[in-house]
């Protein structure tokens, strides 16, 4: 297969998984929950590993710059290493959501495999706790983060990439879909 080969099977995966309708729903339940977050005066916090911390990161200045919905990310070395150490690794999401959150917050988990102890451990305790839980997830169908939330978004992919990437676009288009608009000033 030649490199043009490849990159057409490729991004067809991306076009598949955007193309389909059936998140649309999930979509505008998250919507919604953030614009009450807004509303009541809630927080979002968000949380993920690796280039999930980073869409986690993203998401928070985004909605926070442009949506007007305050929101914070746990993506801070100094607020990691402090209660990884002091509470365990799979532990300190869980932790910061405790010392931070108020129940009715909304907590937004991003995990591409559903199984990161932490993500894992963090929904457990949101969802028992009154927070408002969405977890985005991928790979197994049957993954532990995926059982937890009120909303639960699944790619249907074990191509990390693509489930970061999708995830990403997902949560943006929320953004946006908050705003109205796909296009606004950046000031």
């Amino acid at each position: 297969m030649n490199d043009s080969s490849w990159l057409e099977n490729y991004l067809a995966r991306y076009r598949e998984i955007l193309s389909a309708t059936n998140v649309f729903t999930d979509l505008v339940r998250i919507k919604s929950l953030l614009q009450v977050a807004k509303a009541d005066g809630r927080k979002v916090m968000l949380a993920g590993n690796g280039a999930s911390a980073s869409i986690a990161s993203h998401l928070a200045v985004d909605l926070t710059k442009q949506a007007g919905v305050q929101s914070l990310s746990f993506n801070e070395a100094n607020l990691i290493t402090a209660f990884a150490n002091d509470y365990g690794y799979e532990n300190w999401v869980a932790e910061a959501i405790r010392r931070h959150g108020q129940p009715e917050d909304v907590v937004i988990l991003i995990s591409s495999s559903g199984r990161s102890p932490n993500m894992v451990t963090a929904g457990k305790f949101a969802a028992t706790h009154g927070f408002n839980l969405v977890t985005l997830s991928g790979f197994a169908p049957d993954n532990p983060l995926r059982t937890l939330g009120m909303v639960n978004l699944w790619v249907d992919s074990r191509a990390y990439n693509i489930v970061e990437c999708v995830h990403m676009i997902w949560l943006t288009a929320i953004c946006d879909l908050i705003i109205g608009s796909a296009e606004y000033p950046a000031v």
